[in-house]
This record gives structure tokens, sequence and C-alpha cells, in this order.
């Protein structure tokens, strides 16, 4: 069972992880953070706008709103300083919406439907976790790319977070 100090930890976990990568993507070569790459997402800041979209559409669906996305590859801040705004404000949101949690709401389950039109019911705290865990997945991503410019990539792990913090 999914508390809600373990639900803050990790949305702020999440942000941290955030700000370290946006922080190492500043200081690669000029153009490295655009440039076109055989990836889903064609470039770390295709990917990176990929986990901003999905944190929208979870947040409606979290919210019991319509999030009017159609896709989850739409490029809403193709400059990485716009990108970093944007995620570090709906960062801040799911911090806010963790410590607003209890047992009771984060174990009920909400009807929604997928960006595909498909129903689905969840409980909030599979929600969550699925934004957790989706980050994390594309982060690793971005990570990768970053020996395509010969740099080494951040430690974004948890266990560096928990050690830090």
């Amino acid at each position: 069972m999914l508390t809600t100090e373990t639900a803050v930890m990790l949305a702020n976990y999440g942000d941290w992880a955030d700000q370290v990568l946006f922080r190492a993507m500043a200081e690669l070569p000029e153009g490295a953070v655009s440039r076109k790459r055989q990836t889903l997402f064609g470039s770390m800041i295709g990917t990176l706008n990929h986990n901003y979209v999905v944190d929208l559409i979870w947040r409606a669906h979290l919210l019991g709103e319509e999030h009017g996305f159609s896709t989850r590859r739409d490029m809403l801040h193709p400059d990485l300083g716009e990108l970093i705004k944007a995620q570090t404000e709906i960062n801040r949101w799911y911090i806010d919406w963790a410590k607003g949690q209890n047992v009771d709401s984060l174990n009920e389950r909400l009807k929604f439907k997928f960006v595909s039109g498909k129903a689905a019911e969840m409980t909030r705290v599979g929600m969550f976790l699925h934004v957790v865990n989706h980050k994390t997945y594309h982060r690793g991503w971005v990570s990768e790319m970053f020996f395509d410019s010969n740099v080494n990539p951040p430690e974004t792990d948890l266990c560096v977070f928990l050690c830090e913090n």
C-alpha cells in the first residue's frame, strides 16, 4: 500500500531527476538537444515533450477532466528553457497533489479514456505510479542519447536521490 509520504517522496524524486537531467542537457554541445535521432520521438527534446504531454494527460485523469489530446507526441515546447519551465510547473502540481492524498483517495478507482478513446479504470495510486515509472523510463532514453555527443549522462536513479536528500 502506498502512503502519502511515499507518494510525496516519489513526486519529489521525479522533479529532482528532471532537474538533474535538464542541467546536464544545458551543458551539451549546441544542437544536441534537438538533433534528429533514430528514436520514437525524434530527439531528446521530443522525448521530454512526450513526458510532459503524458503528465498533462494523467493529471486530467486524476482530476476527472478531459485532457484534449489526440496523440502523446505533441511538441508543445521545442525550446529547452520553455520545456523546463512547463515541466517544473507540472512537477510542482504532482508534488502538491501527492501531499493532499490519503490512503482512501489514493485507492479510489477512477474511470477515464486513453488517448485512443478506449475506456479504462484505475486507482489513483496506479495512475500516479504510472506517471513516475513512465518518466523514469523515458529519462533513460534521453540519457542514452548523451553518448551520441560523447558525454556521460547524469545519474538520476532513485537510490541517488534517496542518498542525497
